[in-house]
């Protein structure tokens, strides 16, 4: 999937655990798990916005953009 969500290294930089994340925007460990892997399908603006918040981040530097690779010609 092109979009990589990087909050495991917004996390680290902020020396903070997921657990600490969780409780402070009210979202469950195993749902921002789920977000934090990739495997999320889709996230609420209101998420994005109140871990951004508690981060004091943009959403820009908790998802990025990677344009998948073209597959080879044989």
């Amino acid at each position: 999937m092109p979009i990589i969500v990087n909050l495991d290294v917004v996390l680290a930089q902020r020396k903070m655990r997921l657990n600490d994340l969780a409780d402070g925007v009210d979202i469950t460990p195993q749902n921002l798990s789920v977000l934090k892997t990739g495997k999320a399908k889709a996230i609420r603006f209101s998420t994005l916005a109140a871990i951004c918040e508690h981060l004091q981040c943009q959403p820009g530097e908790i998802l990025e953009y990677r344009p998948a690779e073209p597959s080879p010609k044989s």
